[in-house]
């Protein structure tokens, strides 16, 4: 079984206050995209690469793909200033597919064993995320005031890849777009179809890279992984 992956990739990074857009900022001397794109260029399940770019940053874009040798991008469409824009953007590009993946193109240190499991997931069921398990104690707060304690494993943090079958996506898509509705999520776009969206547990280390302080920890991770002789 093959999946095909979209990585939006037209966001500001505001949040990182690098005055360009944050992926193409370095880890261990090589860019956060270049990172991200290298772990679906080396997985053998992965078919294609949809990347929704800025048209302004196109030709840095595609320097980087030659010289990291990223050959699976087939398609880099103008992204939005939405995420759900920039989703849309590669769902209309793909002709045919059974899984579609969505993945964060800031989260470098996404691992394949969770990819092929949400893979699974969705060609079984439909539609599945990743995810982890909250660790800290939640409140519920109104106005500043306390107002009761929530029980905490029920609560997921959610993560990327989101896995979906390819005509359920773009229905999901394409229902948002004529209902003038903007989600946080493609799940959210599904899970108002009144679909089932399965939880895959993924791990803490697939984190966001958005702060300055990100950063630090990401070239933390990348360095264990090198001492314990993982691919990075």
């Amino acid at each position: 079984m093959q999946y095909d992956v979209i990585l939006p990739a037209a966001g500001s990074g505001k949040r990182m206050g690098a005055g360009k857009n944050k992926l193409f900022l370095e880890l261990l001397n090589k860019p956060i995209l270049a990172h991200t794109l290298t772990v679906f260029q080396d997985d053998q399940a992965c078919r294609a690469i949809y990347l929704a770019i800025k048209s302004s940053e196109k030709t840095e874009i595609e320097e980087l793909l030659a010289r990291y040798s990223i050959s699976k991008v087939v398609a880099m469409p103008v992204g939005g200033d939405e995420r759900q824009y920039s989703v849309n953007a590669c769902v209309k590009q793909i002709r045919a597919a059974d899984v579609v993946l969505v993945h964060d193109a800031a989260r470098p240190f996404i691992q394949q064993e969770t990819i092929h499991k949400l893979m699974q997931k969705a060609a079984t069921h439909g539609a599945a995320i990743a995810g982890v398990r909250a660790k800290d104690t939640m409140k519920r707060v109104s106005n500043g005031i306390i107002e009761g304690t929530v029980n905490r494993e029920d609560l997921w943090m959610i993560q990327t890849p989101q896995a979906f079958n390819f005509e359920l996506l773009r229905r999901a898509q394409q229902q948002a777009e004529k209902d003038g509705f903007l989600g946080t999520d493609e799940s959210m776009l599904v899970e108002r179809l009144g679909e089932v969206v399965c939880m895959v547990e993924s791990d803490y280390e697939n984190v966001k890279i958005t702060t300055k302080e990100d950063l630090l920890f990401g070239e933390a991770i990348l360095n264990r992984r090198r001492g314990g002789q993982q691919n990075v």
